[in-house]
């Protein structure tokens, strides 16, 4: 049970306090609401270049490493198609430090010329180096493309292509930054063994003054449902075929969400489950498999697949996953299983509340859901599910018409 206080701010800002009695450290989480769900899909990858030109510091913190390795603290970031979050971790005692640069850069980042420049280069660099260069890079990107035809959810972090950052003028950037780093679009956690009242004024102190002047963020295109199969068949220049067969499914606050991730861990939940036991160590089908869900806050994916070994034809592999879709839906799961799984995701669970920064950015998450009291609802949530939801979830969510396979072969 984590236990919390929150308050909105004038400015629209959120802050949620977290007194947490066994830690040392203090925790900072700042997660505004950007991912690349947000972006035009002509200039994609802005949310992740923003997780880079974030650190390039203000006119009064020109370098914002520096004041975080003196109070002798530890930051980084992450984006997804989603959100951002900036985090973090240091001496309780140095908290206001870490309030400071995050609401110093929330309004003063330093957008010159020289800086933009600068964070371009490294992430066209990295795309070419993840998704050009790499061995199956291009695999996520043919996927969504094949998933998604409306929603922003087809294209990746990262962006489209390249050329999207490359052609961007600072213009471009700096009103992205206007639009989506302010209070209104940000949600502030701390979790620390300070009092809630004393953190909360500490936030309100670094932040109420910070004015909103951003404009309305525009509205999500909502997919449409897929009534036919789709298929994609690509060869490249790779060591192994692989398969991989994706599924729309429910939304982060639907019931349907916890149906397809208990599925998955029947699937694919660690070296004893069903596919590796099956489909590597018995059949000797695949030489690696796995099963798992998005996770997205609008309706996501659930993905199975498998790369092929040398002897097996993609007739057989492609039927093998087929098979194991099918024993879910005709309910074929022991009592042994369903307890494992849900014992599984329930410590995963207490583990991570162990954590003073998984506290806060937990907070951060479940805030931006709309839905904060599912940080302490969800592990019932979970060992509430029968084995007759999670069949008739398999039955509605696994169909030809439902699916999207993609073929990416190795080539002869």
């Amino acid at each position: 049970m984590i236990k919390y206080q929150q308050r909105i701010l004038p400015n629209g800002l959120t802050i949620l306090v977290n007194r947490d009695h066994a830690s040392k450290l203090a925790a900072i989480s700042i997660l505004y609401r950007v991912g690349a769900r947000n972006e035009n899909p002509e200039k994609t990858g802005f949310a992740h270049l923003f997780e880079h030109l974030m650190f390039r510091g203000t006119e009064s913190v020109p370098d914002f490493d520096l004041p975080v390795q003196m109070a002798c603290g530890e930051n980084n970031a992450f984006t997804n198609n989603d959100y951002t979050n900036f985090y973090i971790t240091l001496p309780k005692e140095n908290i206001a430090t870490a309030l400071w640069l995050e609401s110093d850069r929330m309004r003063n980042l330093n957008i010159s010329e020289e800086a933009y420049q600068a964070e371009k280069s490294v992430v066209i660099e990295e795309f070419k180096q993840r998704y050009i260069n790499q061995p199956y890079g291009d695999e996520l990107l043919l996927l969504r493309d094949l998933c998604y035809k409306v929603h922003p959810y087809r294209w990746p972090t990262i962006g489209i292509s390249p050329d999207h950052i490359a052609s961007a003028t600072l213009e471009d950037v700096r009103s992205f930054y206007d639009l989506h780093y302010r209070p209104s679009q940000a949600i502030l956690a701390i979790s620390a063994d300070i009092d809630e009242q004393e953190m909360l004024d500490l936030a309100i102190e670094y932040f109420a003054d910070i004015e909103d002047m951003g404009a309305e963020i525009a509205p999500i295109p909502k997919e449409p449902k897929q009534c036919e199969p789709r298929r994609l068949e690509v060869e490249r220049d790779v060591p192994a075929t692989d398969i991989t067969i994706a599924f729309h499914m429910g939304n982060r606050l639907s019931r349907e969400f916890f149906y397809g991730d208990l599925a998955s861990d029947l699937l694919a939940g660690g070296e004893s489950s069903r596919l590796v036991n099956r489909l590597i160590k018995e059949q000797r089908l695949f030489s690696n498999v796995n099963a798992y869900i998005t996770g997205s806050i609008d309706e996501g994916l659930f993905i199975i697949k498998g790369r092929l070994m040398p002897t097996t034809t993609e007739a057989e592999a492609e039927r093998a996953l087929w098979n194991e879709l099918e024993e879910l839906k005709r309910g074929e799961i022991s009592d042994y299983e369903l307890e494992k799984v849900k014992n599984k995701f329930e410590a995963n669970m207490l583990l991570g509340e162990i954590n003073v920064m998984n506290k806060a950015m937990n907070l951060c998450f479940y805030a931006m859901t709309g839905r904060l009291e599912l940080i302490n609802e969800e592990a019932t949530i979970f060992r509430s599910i029968t084995r007759e939801e999670v069949m008739e979830f398999a039955s509605e969510c696994f169909t030809p018409n439902n699916s999207s396979t993609l073929i990416y072969r190795a080539k002869q």
